[in-house]
């Protein structure tokens, strides 16, 4: 099974490099603006998991620039565990207001880059 998976992992990470999709074109003073606001945002996820290459293809056809976070290293999967309250990804960690919200669902987090960077 482990092999089946690292397999199509590969084949995921390959096609999602063929047919990457293009980046939103903005003007710098917008862009700027856009990454001032995404500087609150983290997407904890694996490399080829296949729900989180759908959020990051998102991400790049709106042109954000968010941080991306690997949940199997030890420590960041600790703080999805302590702070998120589960492994679980793709998860988008949301700091408003000094207050720290955690959106999981690959559909859910597309929706709301899509209603918030629109």
């Amino acid at each position: 099974m482990f092999i089946i998976r690292w397999l199509l992992g590969r084949i995921i990470l390959l096609l999602n490099f063929i047919f990457s999709p293009k980046k939103l074109k903005r003007t710098e003073s917008a862009q700027a603006e856009i990454d001032l606001q995404t500087k609150s945002l983290q997407l904890y996820q694996y490399q080829a998991c296949p729900f989180c290459v759908k959020v990051r293809r998102s991400l790049r056809r709106q042109g954000l620039n968010i941080v991306i976070v690997d949940a199997k290293q030890a420590d960041n999967k600790k703080v999805l565990q302590s702070q998120a309250g589960k492994i679980q990804v793709p998860c988008l960690r949301i700091e408003e207001n000094n207050k720290v919200t955690w959106l999981y669902e690959s559909s859910a987090i597309i929706d709301y880059l899509t209603n918030r960077f629109a």
